[in-house]
C-alpha cells in the first residue's frame, strides 16, 4: 500500500495537523475513489522545522513574519495553507495543485491573493527571503526553477528543500550545489529528509539549459523530422518516447475543418503531426503542466508558424468549462498513470469522461497506452465500444467512438 493511501474502507484523511493549527485538505479534483492524502511526511517534517519543532528541545524557529516566503512546487498547498498568515508566493507548475491550493486556502478561511499564487512559467518575485522547495520528481524541472529563481536569493535568503528519501539523491543536492550553494541534509524522519542550502551570491551557476530542442526521427509520417521544444520537467524532454512513436505510427488523419485536441498534450508532438497531416484541422493543446503548454506551443508554432489556428490551455482534462460539450471531433490522448509516486487510473479515467463530453455524436477518442492497463475495458464502459486499432507487445491504440 502506498505510504499516502488510506485503506479503501475508510474515508480519505483530511485533517491535517501543523504548528499553525489544523487544515482540511483536499486534492483536486475530489475523487470519491481515491483515497491519496493532499500532504505526506517531507510537508510535516518541514513545517515542524520552520516552527522550530523538528530537530532538538533547543530548535529555533525560522522567522517568517515581514519576509518575502516563497514555496516552489507545492503540491496540492499543504504548506502555502499552513503557512497562510506569512501570505507566501507560491510556485507551481500544476493546474490542479492551484486548484487545490485555491480550495484549501478558501476552507481554511485565509485570504486568498490569486496574484501570488504563480505558475513556472511566470515571473518570479525580485527578492525570496525564505525559499522552500518541495523537491520535484523531475530533476529537470528542479534545475530549471532554481536558475530562474536564483537571482532572487540573497546571502541572507534561508533555502530549505523538503521531500521523501526517495526523492532526495545525490543528483539532487549537487543541483542546490551548483546553482546557488553549500548544501547539506538532515536526518531522516518518517522516510522524509530536508535540505538545508547556504546560498552564494559569488557562485556562476552557467545559463540554464533548458528548454531543449531536437529533431524527430525520419520514420513516423508527416513529423518526421521536425523540430520538438520540450521546457524541463515535460515527458521525454531528450527523446520520443515509444508510446508516442506507436500512436504517431497509426495517427488518424483529421478531416478538413476538424476540431482535434492534444488531450494531455506533453510537448505537442501528437497535435502537431495532426496538424501537419491536415493543415485546415483546428487544434487544441490540453495538460495540466504549465511547462507542458509551453512546450507544446513552442513545437506547434515552429513547425506550422505563428498564424496556424490553435488554442494552448493548462486545464483539469476535459472538464466542462475547458471545451463545449459536443464542440469536438477528435481527442488523441497518451494518458499517464502516475500522480507524483502513486500509480493510479483516476487521470485516465477524468480523461475518457471528459472526451466523451467534448465529442460531438460520431466523434473519436484515440488513445495509447500500456497494455497491461486495460483500457479497452474501460473504454467500453463508457462509450459503448472499443476497437483495437493496432498492437504491439507492450502497447495498444484504442479506438472508441460517440454514439
Amino acid at each position: 500500500m502506498n505510504p499516502q493511501t488510506t485503506p479503501a474502507a475508510t474515508p480519505p484523511d483530511t485533517s491535517f495537523a501543523t504548528p499553525w493549527g489544523a487544515f482540511a485538505l483536499t486534492r483536486f479534483p475530489e475523487d470519491p475513489r481515491e483515497r491519496l492524502r493532499a500532504w505526506d511526511a517531507a510537508d510535516e517534517y518541514l513545517l515542524r522545522h520552520l516552527a522550530g519543532e523538528a530537530d532538538s528541545a533547543a530548535g529555533t524557529a525560522t522567522e517568517l513574519a515581514g519576509r518575502t516566503v516563497a514555496v516552489l512546487g507545492d503540491r496540492w498547498g499543504a504548506l502555502t495553507t499552513a503557512l497562510a498568515e506569512y501570505r507566501p508566493v507560491q510556485i507551481t507548475d500544476s493546474h490542479l495543485g492551484r486548484q487545490a491550493t485555491l480550495a484549501n486556502l478558501a476552507r481554511a478561511g485565509a485570504a486568498v491573493d490569486e496574484s501570488r499564487l504563480l505558475t513556472t512559467r511566470d515571473t518570479p518575485p525580485e527578492r525570496i527571503d525564505v525559499l522552500l522547495v518541495r523537491v520535484p520528481k523531475s530533476l529537470a524541472l528542479l534545475e530549471d526553477q532554481l536558475h530562474r529563481l536564483a537571482p532572487a536569493v540573497h546571502e541572507g535568503t534561508v533555502v530549505i528543500g523538503t521531500g521523501m528519501v526517495t526523492e532526495i539523491h545525490t543528483s539532487t543536492l549537487r543541483l542546490f550545489e551548483r546553482i546557488l550553494g553549500p548544501t547539506r541534509t538532515s536526518l531522516a524522519a518518517r522516510k522524509a529528509r530536508l535540505v538545508f542550502c547556504t546560498p552564494d551570491r559569488a557562485l556562476d551557476p552557467g545559463p540554464n539549459p533548458w528548454p531543449h530542442r531536437y529533431a524527430l526521427p525520419q520514420d513516423i509520417g508527416p513529423a518526421s523530422g521536425r523540430t520538438v521544444v520540450n521546457h524541463a520537467g515535460t515527458f521525454c524532454a531528450d527523446r520520443l518516447d515509444i508510446g508516442t512513436r506507436f500512436l504517431l505510427a497509426h495517427l488518424p488523419v483529421p478531416a478538413p475543418g476538424a476540431r482535434v485536441v492534444d488531450l494531455g498534450c506533453g510537448n505537442g508532438v501528437v497535435g502537431t503531426a495532426a496538424a501537419l497531416a491536415e493543415p485546415g484541422a483546428e487544434l487544441v493543446f490540453v495538460d495540466e503542466s504549465h511547462q507542458a503548454v509551453a512546450s507544446a506551443e513552442e513545437t506547434f508554432r515552429a513547425n506550422l508558424g505563428p498564424d496556424a489556428p490553435a488554442e494552448f490551455l493548462a486545464a483539469d482534462a476535459l472538464a466542462r468549462d475547458v471545451v463545449a460539450p459536443g464542440s469536438v471531433d477528435l481527442v488523441l490522448n497518451n494518458p499517464p498513470f502516475h500522480s507524483h509516486q502513486a500509480t493510479t487510473d483516476a487521470t485516465a479515467w477524468r480523461m475518457f469522461t471528459g472526451a466523451k463530453r467534448a465529442l460531438r455524436p460520431g466523434g473519436e477518442l484515440w488513445v495509447v497506452g500500456n497494455r497491461h492497463l486495460g483500457y479497452h475495458v474501460k473504454l467500453r464502459r463508457l462509450f459503448g465500444n472499443c476497437q483495437l486499432v493496432a498492437g504491439n507487445p507492450k502497447f495498444v491504440v484504442l479506438r472508441a467512438v460517440k454514439r
